[in-house]
């Protein structure tokens, strides 16, 4: 399927994920809406958060390092229930997904 943003269709595999990272701020709104997701201040928070590691790290964290990074960041937030919150679909995929960032691939299988 691929996302469109500005006339240019955006490659992706398996489960929609972008097959290569894209860090324009103009993509996040797409695929946020393709999931029925409306944007919040904490929701990019969370996008800034994924794309810094992803940038830092070359890869994703998974749930328990989100929470940990987050907490870090922004401390007194109950971040499992916030997340759950913003990304009702799996915030360690989901909130990937609307970042931009390629599928993550980790212990667990995902």
């Amino acid at each position: 399927m691929g996302y469109m943003l500005n006339g240019e269709e955006l490659e992706t595999g398996e489960d929609e994920f972008l097959l290569e990272a894209n860090f324009s701020d103009e993509i996040v709104p797409i695929i946020a809406e393709a999931e029925g997701i409306k944007l919040t201040d904490v929701h990019w928070q969370v996008v800034n958060f994924l794309r810094d590691t992803y940038k830092e790290d070359g890869q994703t964290p998974n749930f328990r390092n989100m929470l940990a990074g987050l907490d870090e960041q922004h401390p007194g937030v109950d971040w499992k229930k916030v997340l759950y919150e913003l990304f009702p679909n799996q915030p360690a995929r989901q909130g990937v997904r609307v970042a931009g960032l390629p599928k993550p691939f980790g212990k667990g299988g995902y």
